[in-house]
């Protein structure tokens, strides 16, 4: 057989010889040309899978998402498969660098951590909700031995509700720096439940008061300072400025009469919507993408300006009250989000501010002592489509001058 085979071998023409030859040539090219588009096919497959690891998906916006180079952690999305129309958006648009922008996460904060991509505008209106009750007593008089009080015993039970609406527009000025601004709308309302006790009172007195209007308007600024990226850690830089738009706490009527039955000083008739002073609050937030959760924490430090001769508003007419200098705000938050799907995402946080004493006429106001806030955080958010998430956030006062619970609800929209 084999002297067979060689003899048909030794039959061919030259001219056969010639054409098997250049069709083993051609298929030989043909299999390494396949084999360059294969390798050529995983590396781009690999590059657009790192693209979308780091920077979540392009068509969410952190939270307010509240972003695109960070700002808002709102919606820390991974993706695991990229879909045709996702790999045909990154080649259209290289806005910016896949290791300089960093995963999104569920907004729990006020401060949004991933920003607005250059050119792009998102717009935010949001509601949120507080509610708080403090008790007090209040004792006018003497103790003459440990166990007997002369003089008058009031004790009181405050219970708050605010509704917060607000609207707010960010503009990303390059993939590094946006702006932002913020228009509040509050409504407030107040219930007093009150009982002077060794006076002859039966009964509680209830007083209420309500006051609604625009708050105090913001801006703020911020920029990302490095190129992070997977275990890497992403420095944002923030400077908000605050005014004093809202009625402050010196305009509204402030009832300061007396009654024998009574103890009703410095009631206020009608609640303010505003703090009263300008403020200026730098701070920086750093974010850590680490597989399979995003770590984020703040530092702030909020100065209020002082106001010189301020005057309160009462029904026995202007007080003048001087100058005064409210204590600053040491503020810090931290916390983790995590993905639950591609279009689902959960945080939880702390948050926590040290408000300083106040000083009037340069001295200490009485009765001023430093106030800590503290609230633990708790969010979700759900990507609907490619320009719209909605954010859902509750918090849960852990100090007693902080706000029992704290509801709030985003709905950012990228244009």
């Amino acid at each position: 057989m084999l002297c067979s085979g060689l003899a048909q071998g030794a039959d061919l023409s030259f001219e056969q010889e010639k054409e098997l030859r250049s069709q083993i040539n051609e298929q030989t090219k043909r299999l390494e040309a396949l084999r360059q588009q294969m390798v050529e096919a995983d590396a781009k497959l690999a590059e657009i899978r790192k693209v979308l690891g780091i920077e979540t998906l392009r068509s969410t916006r952190g939270g307010t998402g509240n972003s695109a180079t960070i700002k808002d952690p709102q919606s820390f999305e991974l993706a695991q498969a990229p879909s045709s129309t996702q790999t045909e958006a990154l080649r259209r648009e290289p806005t910016q660098p896949a290791e300089s922008r960093p995963q999104q996460v569920a907004q729990i904060f006020e401060q949004p951590g991933v920003l607005t991509p250059r050119g792009k505008f998102v717009l935010e209106p949001g509601l949120q909700y507080s509610y708080s009750s403090s008790s007090r007593v209040s004792i006018v008089g003497y103790t003459i031995i440990p166990a007997l009080t002369i003089g008058l015993i009031d004790v009181r039970e405050v219970k708050r509700n605010t509704f917060t609406g607000s609207l707010t527009g960010r503009w990303g000025i390059t993939n590094r720096f946006e702006i932002e601004a913020k228009l509040p709308y509050v409504y407030r309302s107040d219930d007093v439940l009150a009982r002077p006790i060794n006076s002859g009172s039966g009964r509680d007195e209830l007083f209420s008061s309500t006051g609604n209007g625009i708050g105090d308007v913001e801006v703020t600024g911020r920029y990302q300072f490095n190129d992070g990226g997977i275990d890497k850690p992403y420095y944002i830089g923030t400077l908000r400025f605050k005014s004093r738009t809202g009625k402050d706490p010196f305009e509204v009527l402030t009832d300061t009469s007396s009654s024998p039955n009574v103890i009703s000083n410095e009631i206020q008739k009608e609640l303010p919507t505003g703090s009263g002073f300008y403020t200026l609050q730098p701070g920086l937030t750093m974010l850590y993408p680490t597989d399979p959760a995003v770590f984020f924490g703040s530092l702030n430090y909020q100065y209020n300006f002082k106001r010189s001769g301020v005057t309160m508003n009462t029904t026995q007419g202007p007080v003048s009250l001087g100058d005064i200098e409210p204590g600053p705000v040491i503020g810090f938050n931290f916390g983790m989000g995590l993905a639950l799907n591609e279009r689902s995402s959960f945080s939880i946080g702390y948050d926590h501010a040290s408000v300083g004493q106040t000083k009037i006429n340069g001295v200490k106001a009485l009765n001023s002592v430093r106030t800590q806030l503290g609230t633990l955080l708790l969010g979700y958010s759900q990507r609907l489509d490619s320009t719209r998430s909605l954010n859902v956030s509750v918090g849960a006062g852990v100090t007693r001058d902080t706000p029992d619970i704290t509801l709030s609800v985003r709905l950012p929209m990228s244009f």
